[in-house]
């Protein structure tokens, strides 16, 4: 399974970690993919920071719902409620923003249950996001999946990241990314991959 690091501001912020360390924490343990999450300031800050991160980081970095930013990364995640908002009809809304960031550019999708997957199959996604695996600070409102997750991740026809509380040494079988956040920051127990 690949490491797909999650780099939310508020995160660093609060364990006051800058993007050099945050990204050399990447490197150690060789993410593939990071995704900058900041649902707090503004647009010019969330610009610089995403100009900064490519600036270090040459692998494939993604922005959080501000598709709009795409000339930064490559490709950009959104949540239920994001992709609604720019289409009530998801299909739709997905190719307003193919029409925007083009082919070449990733476009992922947050999944919580077996409905949200089997839409997201009928979309021109690149991969899902599916938890919360755990209960976590960062989205106290997700109702945990725990041992229904890897089942579920064998419906998708996309690539599946794993969110919500992953930890270095779970073990998925139909999953391909760990997404981590917080677990990047704290020591590793001997044994852990």
């Amino acid at each position: 399974m690949k490491l797909y690091a999650l780099c939310d501001q508020t995160t660093l912020d609060a364990k006051k970690i800058s993007l050099e360390t945050f990204v050399a924490l990447c490197n150690r343990d060789n993410a593939a993919i990071i995704q900058y999450r900041n649902k707090s300031q503004d647009i010019d800050f969330i610009t610089q920071q995403l100009v900064k991160l490519r600036q270090l980081w040459s692998k494939t970095l993604i922005i959080n719902d501000a598709f709009f930013l795409h000339p930064f990364c490559d490709g950009v995640h959104l949540g239920q409620d994001d992709l609604l908002k720019i289409d009530r009809d998801a299909c739709a809304a997905v190719d307003k923003i193919r029409a925007i960031i083009g082919t070449k550019k990733m476009i992922g999708l947050s999944t919580h249950n077996k409905e949200e997957i089997e839409r997201a199959n009928l979309l021109d996604l690149d991969y899902i996001g599916l938890g919360a695996y755990r209960a976590t600070n960062t989205k106290e409102d997700a109702a945990p999946l725990q041992d229904q997750l890897d089942d579920l991740a064998a419906l998708s026809k996309h690539p599946v990241a794993a969110i919500g509380g992953i930890r270095f040494d779970d073990t998925f079988e139909n999953v391909a990314f760990h997404v981590i956040g917080s677990a990047l920051y704290e020591t590793r127990q001997e044994g852990q991959s």
